[in-house]
Order: structure tokens, then C-alpha cells, then sequence
């Protein structure tokens, strides 16, 4: 029998010592404020749905939970694979090229297999799941931009260099938009701009740029309004019109709208308590909206102000850790996908909310990490894994 030394103790001491070390530096590059905030929003996400859920009543109202249950699960695994990976490496850059080109094939296999709801043929069944490929260009266009725009020979301000680059969003943007779901494809223009903002554009592109937006934007919105080459479908032009004078169609296509602003209003303070709002609970609020495009609302009336102000902190700690990041990492690929995921998320809040509250027209836009959903939420936090590597290798440089 081997009797045990002190240098057998140091041995196996220092091994555990050297474990507890190599865990700490791994945790140690985690950003623990983005992964507080997404605890936080789809945490909220899974109540709220529950809530309606069990206020509706029916069988299919209380599975959207479940489901959901099923899609945050997977997105916590491809957050937590992405933030495992090297963003730096040079086959990233391959995979964004390839993940861009596999968007496309997806956004055009919709117009041939895809599902109709609510007028626009946007979903695609895949691997037995109900997916939106629209949500997963967002993120393969801010990949993709990001490693061109990061590329040494690849100038900004160069104007086939800038071409390319819109060509890049062109492409997606109008197949999404021929769905039709404008709301989806109007979120890569802002994000476009960021990026190339913050790629270095001169001031002077980017007064020329706003000046022809102003023109085309103006030229656009005259053609809209005297029909003469309409670009927009029928109805997206009624919500516009809805959305300027609301009280012209109060029961029709206003009325999901108005009722989501009273119950915004009736909320009050502290709210009539989870599980307790009446615009859910008889069906004002109707069902088809009131866990996804309209899920603000129901979160206002049951937990009123105070819990909204929980939720925007959340968000508000969101866009600090993605924008921390952007501006703490010295490689410029890095800085460019978080620029691309803080427009991407806080255009869907800005627009998700003002639905609500009256500020903008409706647009089907979830509310990132909260409305029901699967396509979102499986994006948003692959996306949010990747800024994970970003912020894990922020001071390794290039």
C-alpha cells in the first residue's frame, strides 16, 4: 500500500488550484450585465405569456408557454455555444459569408413552401419548427457587413466599397418586403446606417445620403398619397392612415390599437396585478396579439408603470453592456456586430413599444426577448453569444 506525501498533497492541491483558476478567468470574460438583462426580459417574457395564457383559458392559449419554455431553452444553447467560439478567427468570416447566402435561400424557398398568417407568407417549417427566415437576415446581414466593413481593403468611403455594402441589405430587404412584412425589412436601414456610421463614413456622404433620403422619403410618401405607383399593399397603407387618425376605424382597424392604449392607460401606478387585466381577460385585447405584438400592453395594465420601468431598465442594461463592448474591443469586426445587435434590438423595442402607447403604426414588430415568438428569439441571443466572444476577447486586439 502507496502511503501518501506532502508533495502528493502540493500536486493535487496545485491541480485544483489551477482548475479554480482557469474557471475564474473563464467567468471572469463573461459580460454578467447582458446575461442579468436577458434573465430578466425572457423571464418576463415566459410570465407575461403565461399570464394570458391562463387569463384566455383555451388549450392552445396555455401551449404558447410551453413552447416558448422550449424556445428560450434552445436559444440559451446557441447563446452559450457562440460565446464559447473565437469570433477572430478567419473561418468566422467564411461562415458569415455562408450564413448570408443561406438567408437568402431561406427567404426564397418562403414564396415556394412557406406559410401564410395574416396575409404574408413569412414562416418556414424546418426540422419540425415554425421559423421566420426574415429574423435570421438581420443577424447574417450585420455578420456579413461587419466583415467587410472590417476588412483592411475594404474602404467605407469608397463608393463601389459603399455599394457593395447596400447591395448586401438591398437584396434581403426587398425579398422580405415582397412577403410582405415590412416591419421586418424596414429594422436593416437603421442598422445599415449605424455600421457604416461607424465604419468612418465622412460627414459630407452622410448629408448627401440624408438629403437624398429626404427627397426619395418625400417623393415616396407623394406617391403614396396620390396612388400612382403604390408600393405599399392595401392594408399597410390603412394602418398608416389608421395610425394618423385612429378614431376613423375604431372597429376595425384601429380597434387593436385603441385597446392596447387603454390598457396601457388603465394600468395606473402599480398595475391590477398579474393574471388581473380585463382588456386580456374578456377579450378586448384580442388573442392573436396579446402575447407577441401587443404583449407591452398586457404587461402595463397587469403590473402598470413601475413593472414598465423594470423592463426598460432591463433593456436600457442591455444596450449599456452591447455598447460597452463595442466601444471597449480594439478589433473593428467585433465593434461592428455589436453596433449591428443594439439597432437591431432597440429599433424592435422603439417600434414594439410605440405600437402600444400610440407613438408608432403597427407593424408586427415583437418586443425583443418578451413577445412570443421562436425566429427572435433564437437570433437575438446567437447574436448575443457572439458579443459574449466579442467581450471575453475585447483587449486581445486583432
Amino acid at each position: 500500500m502507496r502511503i501518501e506525501t506532502r508533495n502528493d498533497f502540493r500536486v493535487r492541491r496545485d491541480g485544483g488550484d489551477g482548475l479554480l483558476l482557469r474557471l475564474r478567468c473563464f467567468f471572469a470574460g463573461f459580460d454578467f450585465v447582458q446575461f442579468m438583462a436577458l434573465i430578466t426580459l425572457c423571464g418576463a417574457g415566459l410570465l407575461f405569456i403565461h399570464s394570458t395564457g391562463i387569463q384566455i383559458g383555451t388549450p392552445s392559449a396555455r401551449l404558447f408557454f410551453f413552447k416558448q419554455v422550449q424556445w428560450v431553452t434552445l436559444g440559451g444553447i446557441l447563446w452559450f455555444a457562440a460565446s464559447l467560439i473565437d469570433y477572430r478567427q478567419i473561418h468566422f468570416r467564411l461562415f458569415a459569408l455562408l450564413f448570408y447566402f443561406a438567408s437568402l435561400v431561406l427567404l426564397v424557398l418562403v414564396f415556394f413552401i412557406g406559410t401564410r398568417v395574416y396575409g404574408a407568407q413569412s414562416w418556414i417549417r424546418i426540422f419540425g419548427l415554425n421559423l421566420q427566415p426574415s429574423e435570421f437576415s438581420k443577424l447574417a446581414v450585420v455578420v456579413l457587413l461587419s466583415a467587410m466593413f472590417s476588412t483592411p481593403m475594404f474602404n467605407v468611403n469608397r463608393l463601389p466599397c459603399l455599394l457593395l455594402g447596400a447591395i448586401v441589405v438591398a437584396i434581403p430587404f426587398g425579398l422580405i418586403l415582397k412577403e410582405p412584412d415590412f416591419g421586418s425589412a424596414i429594422i436593416l436601414l437603421p442598422t445599415f446606417l449605424l455600421i457604416i456610421f461607424c465604419a468612418g463614413l465622412k460627414w459630407r456622404y452622410i448629408i448627401v445620403t440624408v438629403v437624398m433620403a429626404l427627397l426619395v422619403g418625400g417623393a415616396a410618401i407623394l406617391n403614396e398619397a396620390v396612388e400612382f405607383r403604390p408600393l405599399l399593399k392595401d392594408y399597410q397603407r390603412a394602418r398608416i392612415r389608421v395610425f394618423l387618425r385612429p378614431e376613423t376605424d375604431l372597429m376595425h382597424r384601429g380597434y387593436n390599437q385603441y385597446q392596447a392604449r387603454l390598457a396601457v392607460g388603465s394600468g395606473g401606478l402599480w398595475g391590477k396585478g398579474i393574471g388581473q387585466g380585463t382588456q386580456n381577460t374578456l377579450g378586448f385585447l384580442p388573442q392573436t396579439v396579446s402575447n407577441n405584438d401587443f404583449i407591452f400592453s398586457v404587461i402595463a395594465e397587469e403590473v402598470g408603470f413601475a413593472g414598465c420601468l423594470v423592463l426598460l431598465l432591463a433593456y436600457l442594461a442591455l444596450f449599456y453592456s452591447i455598447l460597452r463592448t463595442a466601444f471597449t474591443t480594439s478589433d473593428p469586426f467585433g465593434r461592428y456586430i455589436a453596433i449591428g445587435m443594439v439597432g437591431i434590438i432597440f429599433t424592435h423595442t422603439y417600434i414594439n413599444i410605440g405600437m402600444s402607447i400610440g407613438l408608432m403604426p403597427v407593424t408586427g414588430v415583437p418586443l425583443p426577448f418578451v413577445s412570443y415568438g421562436g425566429s427572435f428569439v433564437l437570433m437575438g441571443l446567437t447574436g448575443c453569444g457572439i458579443l459574449q466572444s466579442v467581450y471575453r476577447y475585447r483587449d486581445t486586439g486583432n
